[in-house]
């Protein structure tokens, strides 16, 4: 069975982990096969929209705490870099996803934890089962966070909540992410592979390499000053305004139509 389930079905990519015995907490294996699919569908044309989700009742219950266990009573040095090695494993796939030129959507049910809060966060956009909760639960194994999630909590919440939800490691359910803004959407678990699939499905129709830049564009303003800013917009919509896709969309709003983007 393998750990990692790829599938491209009209233009949307799914990555479904699966690991349902363990919460589809990462291991080695899946790790590699996740930042291998990753870098695969980024050069992709036909994958114009991608959906990471998991099998069961689980989105990612983070790290496997199993393989923690086996690698903690070495020596200080030996266990510091083992652990070391680990996260810096994890870092490509979180900025693998950052940086995909295409959007990606979590699709989360059940358990959102440590690094799998991480993930969620690094898509593009969230949609959650009303019986999703998110929960970084570190400090609860007594440790710091990781996977990016110091960097992307408090962009996404403000510093006060990133505290609570780090210091405290409470869980936080649906409605409250919802609120918080750690998630776009919230539907009955019984809708969400419905729902998903709507949102996937539209967007993989939409002009592709102007999500790109679009995306861009939004994480790069994080750090960037103003006038950086905008020379970066006006490069990106006249990068935009030279493709079919920009053609047809403006072709289709004087002829009062429907766009049809081809992605290109």
């Amino acid at each position: 069975m393998a750990e990692l389930e790829i599938t491209l079905d009209d233009g949307v990519a799914t990555l479904t982990l699966n690991r349902p015995e363990a919460r589809n907490a990462l291991d080695d294996a899946i790790r590699a096969q996740l930042l291998d699919a990753l870098l695969t569908i980024e050069n992709d044309p036909a994958a114009r929209c991608v959906v990471l989700r998991g099998t069961g009742d689980h989105f990612m219950a983070g790290g496997d705490i199993k393989t923690m266990v086996e690698n903690v009573d070495a020596p200080r040095e030996e266990v510091r870099k083992y652990f070391l090695n680990r996260i810096h494993n994890l870092h490509p796939i979180v900025v693998a996803m950052r940086r995909m030129p295409k959007p990606i959507l979590a699709s989360v049910a059940g358990a959102a934890a440590g690094a799998g809060v991480s993930f969620a966060l690094a898509c593009d956009l969230v949609v959650a089962a009303e019986d999703a909760f998110f929960t970084l639960a570190y400090v609860n194994i007594g440790t710091s966070p990781d996977g990016s999630a110091s960097f992307q909590l408090p962009r996404t919440l403000g510093i006060k909540r990133a505290m609570e939800m780090t210091l405290l490691g409470d869980r936080i359910d649906a409605a409250k992410a919802l609120e918080w803004g750690l998630v776009n959407f919230v539907v009955p678990r019984i809708e969400l592979e419905d729902e998903t699939a709507k949102l996937a499905g539209r967007l993989a129709k939409g002009p592709t390499r102007v999500y790109g830049r679009a995306k861009a564009l939004l994480y790069r303003s994080i750090g960037s000053d103003y006038e950086a800013q905008l020379q970066a917009e006006a490069d990106a919509f006249s990068d935009s305004a030279s493709r079919r896709d920009f053609r047809e969309g403006i072709t289709a709003f004087v002829e009062k139509r429907r766009p049809v983007f081809t992605g290109e």
